[in-house]
């Protein structure tokens, strides 16, 4: 008799995410020095310069992506396959737009944000929006554990609220739409790292980056850095990451 393979184990969170489209994608993952699609290590924009190693570190352990619903535990009676049929729905409902994109200073690091462009900033707002919300049941309450990581205590009234509510502080009206590319660093490195990214990525925020997908990403273990499960396309099409065996996992 033939053994059975073993059940594919769940995720230990899931994170649904904006993941930028070419050339953004591969621009940004050279320049945090790690693909999410494939978890492989990559080489830097400049990878003589060890100062993009520290400045990345806390990006790179996400991959390259802007949070529409922030990491969640799944909730107790829901099933990945569940949350991936749902992504699959989600994703058909939107229309494709495009979003320019400036690099920014948000919080103490540095961040490709929205620019200018009205209708863009309501576009995205909107996905994130409905991302939070309509995939919410999907997300199980955070821990005391997981809240005090956030320091409530420093937060403003509205980001407290949104921390209550949805389990992230920067949801709805808190929301700022952003591409993470460093961790926090001082006034020296931030002048540093916005003259190479200005340098390596020469005329790559000339052209709007086009929104026509979101993506599913997992972290297989605490600690664990995330990566793609799946790429949901607004025409319905779809993408597999190295992640995506643990979206058909009922273990």
């Amino acid at each position: 008799m033939e053994s059975q393979p073993s059940p594919l184990r769940r995720a230990y969170r899931y994170a649904i995410y904006l993941n930028p489209a070419a050339p953004f994608r591969e621009f940004g993952a050279r320049w945090l020095g790690r693909c999410a699609d494939t978890g492989a290590v990559l080489a830097r924009t400049a990878p003589g310069d060890g100062r993009i190693a520290r400045w990345t570190e806390a990006p790179a352990h996400y991959g390259l992506h802007a949070t529409l619903k922030a990491p969640f535990r799944l909730a107790e009676g829901r099933t990945p396959a569940e949350l991936d049929a749902a992504m699959r729905a989600f994703a058909r409902d939107r229309q494709p737009f495009a979003a320019p994109l400036a690099l920014r200073n948000l919080r103490g690091f540095l961040a490709w944000c929205l620019g200018s462009d009205a209708g863009a900033n309501a576009r995205m707002h909107a996905l994130a929006d409905a991302a939070v919300r309509e995939l919410d049941a999907f997300r199980a309450p955070p821990t005391s554990a997981e809240l005090a990581r956030r320091k409530p205590g420093q937060l403003g009234e509205a980001a407290r609220r949104m921390l209550d509510a949805w389990g992230y502080p920067y949801a709805f009206e808190t929301f700022i739409f952003h591409i993470t590319l460093t961790g926090l660093l001082d006034q020296a490195a931030q002048a540093d790292a916005v003259a190479m990214l200005q340098t390596a990525s020469g005329t790559l925020l000339h052209t709007p980056m086009q929104v026509r997908d979101v993506s599913l990403f997992v972290q297989p273990a605490p600690d664990a850095p995330f990566v793609t499960a799946r790429h949901y396309g607004f025409d319905g099409s779809t993408a597999d990451g190295v992640g995506a065996a643990m979206l058909e996992s009922a273990a």
